[in-house]
């Protein structure tokens, strides 16, 4: 069947009139008329019968018409799919992340990103960093965000977004609270870590090695950020963690930063994304709210 014949009498049906049809499309009368009546042939059928200035659709053509109104409006919703598609305005983004931007920076982008494009369906899973590497190199994310200082495998571009003080917080009525005073000082309070391999235990760990300083003295172990923040708030030890994550318990009063003379770390924030790959739109769109948006 000659779709372009068949678009030609679902203009006329819809219109009425040759004339008005042929306007709308930009097409000379007699052309719509010639192509019409060899779709007729083709078809078998008389789907158009003259009515004064118009034309009346035979029976055949009523029916034929209503199949050809279905036909073109599923038409414009393919075509409407493609280009919402295309734009990213629907679709899914999964993005993967560490604990850090996962609470303290990606949903304020999340949240912004939403409110722009409702329809996108989003899944954000927290992992740690090598495990969020796996995920983006084996298609299961489109967009990293990792927190700390890393070393990526050479199939991942990184871009460093931007770097978060790291902090000695303690007890709001500790000897030390909002104090002045040296590393080796420190380091001799018991400690409240974070799990073996996180990013301020090594950091930790390697500014003493490189102040020929003694390690921390490890007072308490605990795999989670709340539950080591909690047991300083309750008074025990010193912990050492990114700014953002003891921000509004310091502002609270709850726990109070130490100074520490000449020592001034970071803790980097960095968006990665497969190297020599195309984003889905999707995930360029995100990415133009985190590069326009990068106050934290």
């Amino acid at each position: 069947m000659n779709l372009h014949a068949f678009r030609l009498f679902h203009m006329v049906a819809e219109k009425g009139n040759v004339t008005r049809a042929a306007e709308e499309l930009n097409i000379s009368q007699p052309a719509v008329t010639a192509q019409i009546k060899k779709f007729e042939q083709e078809i078998g059928l008389l789907l158009l019968a003259p009515k004064g200035r118009g034309i009346l659709l035979t029976e055949a053509g009523r029916h034929l018409s209503k199949q050809a109104k279905r036909l073109f409006s599923l038409e414009e919703e393919v075509e409407d799919f493609i280009d919402h598609y295309k734009n990213g305005s629907i679709g899914k983004l999964r993005i993967v992340a560490t604990y850090l931007p996962a609470n303290f920076v990606l949903p304020k982008w999340i949240g912004r990103y939403k409110q722009k494009y409702p329809d996108v369906e989003v899944e954000l899973t927290t992992t740690n960093s090598r495990r969020a590497i796996e995920q983006l190199i084996n298609y299961e994310a489109e967009v990293a965000f990792i927190g700390g200082r890393k070393e990526f495998n050479l199939l991942i571009s990184s871009t460093e977004l931007f770097e978060d003080d790291m902090l000695f917080v303690v007890h709001k009525d500790h000897k030390f609270a909002s104090k002045n005073i040296t590393l080796a000082e420190i380091v001799k309070e018991p400690f409240v870590f974070r799990e073996e391999g996180s990013f301020s235990r090594e950091q930790l760990v390697s500014l003493c090695k490189m102040n020929n300083i003694q390690e921390p003295i490890i007072g308490l172990q605990i795999n989670g950020l709340n539950e080591t923040i909690r047991t300083v708030i309750e008074g025990y030890g010193v912990s050492f963690v990114s700014s953002l994550e003891v921000k509004e318990y310091i502002e609270r009063g709850e726990v109070a930063k130490v100074n520490i003379d000449g020592i001034k770390l970071k803790n980097p924030i960095s968006l990665c994304t497969r190297k020599n790959d195309t984003l889905l739109q999707p995930a360029h769109n995100l990415l133009e709210i985190v590069f326009n948006h990068e106050d934290t």
